[in-house]
């Protein structure tokens, strides 16, 4: 921002004009030409007495004079370097960037002597006061909140002065050697600690998959072998099943053939020969029985079998 008469000289001066030009031009010289986005402030002896616009402007000679000049473009103040200390007790280095815009070139002009070096002065202490109620972690987590705090601070007090903060950029911070190093150690500690983390987060889950693989496959096996048993149980029924109905098929043939024309002498000659095989069969080696007296006597043993046969058919006959 550009004030006081130096300003104004400044301000005035075209293509290296003299002093005397830029006094004439702005005391003597009753028509001037004010550049756009600049207000020129008109004094009528020595009080303030209106603001001109970019445009064409009149004024009365000697009488009334231009005192200062404003630009309402954004201006750009850079706040120097600094020390400040966190809430953690923490000494930093830290600058910044104000944009400000003057909104009334009366208060600019009048409220205060110096704007530009009081607008800094202002930003400073203001950045030292919010950085004082943050740690160092926070300064750099809510480094945006802090601009606008910073911001909105500035503008709390510039507004006597017709101006207003748009905005504020924290530009760099450095921070001492030793809270650096062990910064970057907590960073590498943090890294080392997520990796380990994730790397427990896969073996749990690789675990986890490989019991449920396990268990799905004892189940499909239980399964499986429930399927086989079942399976089995089925065929031995459907065998036993088959296998009785054939007995009673060959029973039942078998009387059919016994109470036809010599039945007796076929059955006779079934049961010999029964008897045969059988007594072949228990007469090997390492086999110790105990024998009825005649049993080598065929014909009375197939005559008692078929006795017996005859009073068993009897006896049901008569039921």
């Amino acid at each position: 921002m550009l004030s006081s008469n130096r300003l104004v000289q400044k301000c005035l001066k075209r293509n290296n004009a003299s002093k005397t030009l830029s006094w004439f031009s702005r005391v003597a010289f009753p028509v001037n030409f004010v550049p756009q986005q600049e207000i020129y402030v008109i004094e009528r002896f020595g009080k303030y007495a209106r603001s001109a616009p970019g445009g064409p402007m009149f004024k009365v000679p000697v009488i009334e004079r231009v005192a200062y000049v404003q630009v309402l473009k954004e201006l750009v103040i850079t706040v120097d370097n600094q020390k400040a200390i966190t809430k953690d007790n923490v000494t930093i280095d830290i600058d910044g960037v104000l944009y400000i815009k003057i909104k009334d070139a009366e208060k600019a002009s009048y409220g205060v002597d110096n704007s530009e070096f009081a607008i800094k002065q202002l930003a400073q202490t203001t950045m030292r006061s919010e950085i004082g109620k943050l740690t160092l972690d926070g300064l750099f987590s809510e480094r945006e909140e802090l601009n606008s705090r910073i911001c909105t601070s500035i503008n709390g007090a510039s507004q006597e002065w017709g101006m207003s903060a748009l905005r504020y950029e924290i530009k760099d911070i450095e921070i001492p050697s030793e809270i650096r190093h062990a910064m970057q150690r907590q960073v590498e500690a943090e890294r080392t600690k997520r990796a380990e983390i994730l790397r427990s987060e896969g073996l749990r889950e690789s675990a986890i998959n490989e019991a449920e693989g396990q268990r799905q496959a004892r189940i499909l096996q239980s399964e499986a072998q429930r399927m086989e048993l079942i399976n089995e149980a089925e065929g031995e029924r459907q065998a036993a099943i088959l296998r009785a109905e054939a007995k009673a098929k060959a029973i039942e043939v078998v009387a059919e053939r016994l109470s036809g024309e010599n039945g007796r002498q076929a059955a006779d000659y079934d049961l010999a020969a029964q008897y045969i095989e059988a007594f072949s069969e228990l007469a090997q080696e390492g086999n110790t029985l105990i024998l009825p007296a005649d049993v080598g006597n065929i014909p009375s043993t197939v005559a008692t079998a078929m006795t017996t046969l005859e009073k068993i058919s009897s006896a049901r006959n008569q039921k």
